[in-house]
């Protein structure tokens, strides 16, 4: 029998995380999401990380948190604005020991600080069931295009209840 491990542990992105996280994205993509997107697609969705200042700079525009088990991070999750979740990733080998909770969690109780009164997520396939049992409803399907594929996704939303507390 394993031991368990610790719960995650929560700070804002330092600079100094960009290739981790960029790391952390990559493996996300390619070993979480193949039920549901051929490999042609998660090799586009993943090559958003390959320029890493590029990749950095989108997750300083917002605010990014990394969750960490053991001083390690193993994985991260960027509030745009005030009310939308751009990105949330968890490291496969930290999945199932509550880290996307931890960070959903934060990032709802951030937006509801914020003013936000409703939170939405564009959740990949793989991500949807996720947002589903959290309180998210879907609200429309859409396609986007990253490089030559076409990859679905759907627009999902929380009321936040009123303080942030969901």
């Amino acid at each position: 029998m394993g031991q368990a491990l610790p719960k995650p542990a929560l700070r804002p992105m330092l600079p100094a995380d960009v290739p981790v996280l960029a790391a952390i994205f990559v493996a996300s993509v390619e070993e979480l999401t193949g039920d549901d997107y051929s490999e042609a697609q998660q090799i586009a969705w993943a090559a958003a990380a390959d320029d890493e200042d590029k990749f950095g700079a989108r997750l300083a525009r917002e605010l990014t948190l990394v969750a960490t088990l053991q001083s390690s991070p193993v994985g991260f999750a960027s509030l745009k604005g005030t009310d939308h979740i751009d990105m949330l990733y968890v490291h496969p080998g930290a999945v199932r020991h509550g880290v996307a909770t931890a960070l959903c969690d934060a990032l709802e109780k951030l937006a509801g600080a914020r003013g936000a009164t409703a939170l939405t997520v564009e959740a990949s396939d793989t991500a949807e069931r996720f947002f589903a049992k959290r309180g998210y409803v879907a609200m429309q399907r859409n396609s986007v295009t990253i490089g030559d594929e076409w990859l679905a996704n759907t627009t999902m939303k929380k009321t936040l209840a009123e303080g942030g507390a969901a």
